[in-house]
């Protein structure tokens, strides 16, 4: 049986037959609902035998089973399903179960062998041990595994296991978040604005599927988030760095007045192309009437920019110390970043002095990623931190004296 599911288009890959299928991301992405529905439309169309794994399940309360229930019901195939109390039945012959894979062993995870899809729910919490009896026991011909959580340690083993730059093969691995999910529920909307206004560590970890951070390490602690719309006359001003396969080719709008820096326009994108490069950044506005200091250390991508519509980008000059002296200088500013700038505020809240691993001090060192957006703050904050005259700080600046609604 054929269903029209409405699927949101961040999950489509995730329609295609893979071994693995890997959804992670923040709060509010339906990264559980996409795969309950597709689920209930697997079983409906053809017999197959699920299995819906957490690492502890104590009663089915814990598991999706009810999500299930409710899909069955919402799509209409009530009639293709009999709900028990620990199981639910197809009509055509397949069956979903539930279970806890802390209550297997070795021998005990064999009954699952016959099995066609094993979903993972909450996978942030799985096991090494339950990762490594799980793999090879689903090995029927076509079978899938299926995995969605939300991120908590880059050194969860499933973050280390689907999100590497090597996963292993037959795996589609998709980050979703609420800006990806168009129904996107209004009292979600507001919880999400609540937590992204007074306390932007809960907003990047719930609401954008980031890894929890210890607050000892992080560079930047003095931004906020909050919607504003520049006045007319603002001097704007632009940084931009390079990247391409793994690395984003960022662009950054900001402004600058007393004390508070005002981070409005953003384009990040990784993979892209040198002739690409110019309707990229032409989606940040005015950024072909300002001066752009970029990355120098790619000049032929600086020449190609200055005849593809931007003659005034320049090379950012650099030289010994000015990640540090570039970094002191955006920590001395109040910084207020527009919530469309998301690449930014995953850098702000992400860039990180490195950890000794030994002694779990925090070293002198800066962590050399998540910084594209940052490099390029940097950069277009050269000319003004190479002044002779220091910065002028006015004290009794408020941001709701200079922001309004947008």
């Amino acid at each position: 049986m054929e269903l029209d599911i409405p699927t949101a288009r961040v999950f489509k890959p995730l329609l295609q037959p893979s071994r693995y299928k890997g959804l992670y991301g923040g709060r509010g992405s339906a990264k559980s609902h996409f795969f309950a529905e597709l689920m209930i439309e697997s079983h409906a169309s053809r017999k197959l035998d699920s299995i819906c794994v957490r690492e502890i399940q104590k009663s089915l309360a814990q598991s999706v089973k009810k999500l299930l229930e409710i899909k069955i019901e919402s799509m209409g195939v009530g009639h293709l399903f009999e709900v028990q109390d620990s199981i639910i039945k197809a009509r055509n012959g397949g069956s979903i179960l539930f279970q806890g894979m802390q209550n297997h062993t070795a021998d005990s995870i064999k009954s699952l062998e016959d099995f066609d899809i094993a979903w993972v729910e909450e996978a942030q919490t799985l096991s090494q041990r339950s990762l490594d009896l799980l793999r090879p026991t689903i090995r029927k011909k076509s079978s899938e595994l299926w995995f969605s959580w939300n991120p908590e340690k880059e050194t969860d083993p499933v973050d280390k296991f689907l999100r590497t730059e090597g996963p292993p093969p037959g795996s589609i691995v998709i980050e979703s978040n609420y800006k990806d999910n168009p129904w996107f529920p209004d009292v979600l909307q507001k919880e999400m604005e609540y937590d992204r206004g007074r306390d932007i560590d809960k907003y990047t970890h719930v609401w954008l599927g980031g890894y929890k951070k210890s607050s000892r390490a992080r560079v930047f602690n003095n931004w906020t988030v909050k919607e504003f719309k520049r006045p007319v006359g603002t001097i704007f001003r632009f940084g931009a760095d390079w990247g391409f396969a793994n690395d984003p080719t960022a662009l950054v709008r900001f402004s600058i007045e007393g004390n508070a820096l005002f981070i409005d326009y953003e384009a990040v994108m990784v993979g892209c192309e040198i002739v690409n490069t110019p309707d990229l950044f032409a989606s940040v506005p005015e950024s072909n009437k300002y001066f752009i200091t970029a990355d120098s250390a790619r000049p032929e991508t600086i020449s190609y920019m200055r005849s593809h519509g931007y003659p005034k980008i320049i090379g950012a000059s650099k030289g010994s110390g000015s990640i540090k002296d570039g970094v002191e200088f955006l920590k001395s500013y109040d910084i207020i970043v527009h919530p469309r700038c998301v690449e930014s505020i995953q850098e702000l809240t992400d860039y990180s002095f490195k950890v000794d691993p030994l002694t779990d001090l925090i070293l002198p060192i800066f962590e050399d990623k998540n910084n594209h957006v940052i490099d390029s703050l940097r950069y277009g904050c050269e000319a003004i931190r190479k002044l002779s005259k220091p910065v002028e700080i006015i004290t009794n600046y408020s941001v709701s004296d200079d922001v309004s609604g947008y």
